[in-house]
């Protein structure tokens, strides 16, 4: 059968048209996707391109962003410009996500891992990151301390601090993220655990929790007893 273009769909069936008579929420995730990238090939159309892209992904836009510029070119009909559009779109969905929970109270660890599952579910390797708040557990400043390799990084106690005294930070937590998706934590884990309360506790500061992130899950040294 010759495939037809979206310009020679019904009506009903073309995605822009669809947008505008039933709103963005009547679209499926290939529909819109096949709006922003605007056309397919001769073979097929843009939204059946989507849809073959997104079942590579087992249908998960999660799955979508974490694919490099480099694996979503070799598709046919995909060139750079398409793949920084779908890319980029994924960007601002993790960010819009983001917005919305920093308007949260930072007060547990599933309010922080909340806030840094968006920045850090798409990561291969790890990253950690201190949150600093107000002593009615509002976010202060969220700051990234250091990106290390795929199995592990490092926290500096000394800037931890510092950035809390700078920024009047009466609580604190820090975070981790495991590319493995195994929660479990490290010995080295451990150990910045036990460093970061204790410099926290000669300074006066309350030590809410360490996280460890994953895609899906988290560990809190707080909520194991552990602090």
């Amino acid at each position: 059968m010759e495939k037809k273009n979206i310009t020679e769909w019904s009506i009903g069936d073309r995605p822009r048209e669809k947008f505008m008579e039933r709103g963005a929420e009547a679209l499926t995730n290939a529909e819109l996707l096949a709006i922003l990238i605007g056309s397919g090939t001769t073979k097929e159309t843009a939204v059946d391109l989507m849809k073959r892209i997104l079942n590579d992904c087992d249908d998960k836009l999660n799955t979508l962003g974490k694919k490099s510029l480099e694996e979503l070119m070799e598709y046919n009909g995909i060139g750079m410009a398409k793949a920084i559009t779908i890319l980029a779109a994924c960007e601002l969905g993790r960010r819009r996500q983001s917005e919305n929970v920093e308007r949260l109270r930072i007060n547990s660890a599933n309010s922080i891992y909340l806030y840094l599952h968006p920045k850090m579910q798409d990561l291969d390797v790890e990253q950690a990151w201190v949150l600093l708040m107000n002593q009615n557990y509002k976010l202060i400043k969220a700051e990234r301390l250091s990106v290390g390799g795929i199995s592990e990084t490092s926290i500096d106690v000394r800037l931890v601090i510092k950035l809390a005294v700078i920024n009047n930070a009466t609580v604190i937590a820090i975070a981790h993220n495991h590319p493995s998706n195994n929660p479990k934590p490290s010995k080295e884990d451990d150990r910045i655990t036990e460093r970061v309360k204790k410099a926290c506790d000669i300074m006066r500061i309350y030590f809410l929790d360490h996280v460890i992130v994953t895609d899906g899950q988290y560990y809190s040294y707080n909520e194991q007893g552990r602090l």
